[in-house]
C-alpha cells in the first residue's frame, strides 16, 4: 500500500521503487526519501521500458531482424528521453538471452540465437539507454539481464534447470553480457532458474568469478522479481535470512521486491 511505502521509505529501508509509472507518486515519494529518511539518498526508479515508453517501437527481436544496430539504438536513445522525463531512472532492458528452443515464451525480447547479432545488439542498446554520460538529464542505467543461461531452460520451459557446458555458456550465451560490459553497462539483473544446479540469483561463479573479477564489472546485481526468497523453492535456502545471506555472499547487490534485504 502506499502509506506502507512511504513508511519504509522514511525508515530508510527503501533504495528503488520498481514498477510505479505515475510522475506526481515519484515526486511525492522522492520529497520522502531527501527529507525525510536518514540518509536522504534519492531513490532510483524502475520500469520495464523495453521498445518505448511513450512513442512505441518495433519488439527488440523484430529490431534485430533489421540486423543493424544503429536501430536499436536510436530507438532506445527516444526511449530512454522519455521514460526520463517521466521521472524514471532505471530500465530493466535490455535483454540479451540467446535462445534457441522455439517454445521459450520470452525470445521475443532479445535478438535470437545468433551470439554474435545478440552481442551487437546488447551493446547498442545500453548506447542508446545510457550514452556517453550517466548525469546526462535525457537518459537512464541499462539492465542486461538475465545472467545467465535463461534462455536454455530446458524444454522451453521458462523458469526451468538450464545446464551448460563451460564451452556452451563462453562461445555462445556469455558473449551479449560481456558485450554489454564493455559498452558500460551499469546493472546486471540475475537469472531466475538454476544453472548447473546453482540458482543463478546465489551463483558465485556468475556474479563474482567472472563478472566482478573476469570482466571487472562495477555496477550493481538486481535480481530478478522475488529471486531472493524464490531461493527458498529452489531448495538452495532454508528461510529469508539464509536466502539474504546466501545471494549477498553470492555477489547480488539489490533484491528486488521479495523484501529480504
Amino acid at each position: 500500500s502506499g502509506a506502507r511505502i512511504e513508511a519504509l521509505i522514511r525508515k530508510g529501508q527503501a533504495g528503488s521503487v520498481l514498477w510505479l509509472n505515475d510522475t506526481r507518486r515519484f515526486n511525492e515519494l522522492q520529497k520522502i526519501a531527501v527529507e525525510e529518511s536518514p540518509s536522504g539518498i534519492p531513490l532510483l526508479f524502475a520500469l520495464d521500458v523495453i521498445h518505448g515508453y511513450r512513442t512505441i517501437f518495433p519488439v527488440p527481436l523484430a529490431m534485430a531482424a533489421s540486423w543493424d544496430p544503429a536501430v536499436a539504438e536510436q530507438a532506445q536513445t527516444v526511449a530512454a528521453r522519455e521514460a526520463r522525463a517521466a521521472g524514471i531512472h532505471w530500465t530493466f532492458g535490455p535483454m540479451i538471452d540467446i535462445a534457441r528452443d522455439a517454445r521459450w515464451g520470452r525470445i521475443v525480447e532479445g535478438a535470437g540465437e545468433d551470439p554474435y547479432l545478440g552481442a551487437a545488439m546488447a551493446a547498442a542498446q545500453v548506447r542508446g539507454f545510457q550514452g556517453n554520460d550517466l548525469a546526462d538529464p535525457e537518459r537512464v542505467l541499462a539492465c542486461a539481464k538475465h545472467f545467465a543461461g535463461y534462455g536454455a531452460s530446458e524444454g522451453g520451459r521458462d523458469y526451468d534447470t538450464v545446464y551448460l557446458s563451460e564451452s556452451q555458456l563462453r562461445n555462445v550465451y556469455l558473449p551479449p553480457f560481456k558485450a554489454a560490459v564493455e559498452a558500460g553497462v551499469k546493472t546486471f539483473m540475475s537469472a531466475y532458474m538454476d544453472l548447473n544446479d546453482v540458482p543463478a540469483t546465489a551463483n558465485c561463479r556468475l556474479l563474482r568469478d567472472v563478472l566482478r573479477d573476469e570482466w571487472g564489472f562495477d555496477g550493481f546485481v538486481v535480481s530478478d522479481a522475488f529471486g531472493v526468497m524464490n531461493l527458498i523453492i529452489q531448495g538452495h535456502a532454508r528461510d529469508e535470512r539464509d536466502a539474504s545471506l546466501r545471494a549477498l555472499k553470492a555477489g547480488l547487490n539489490i533484491d528486488m521486491a521479495s523484501e529480504t534485504y
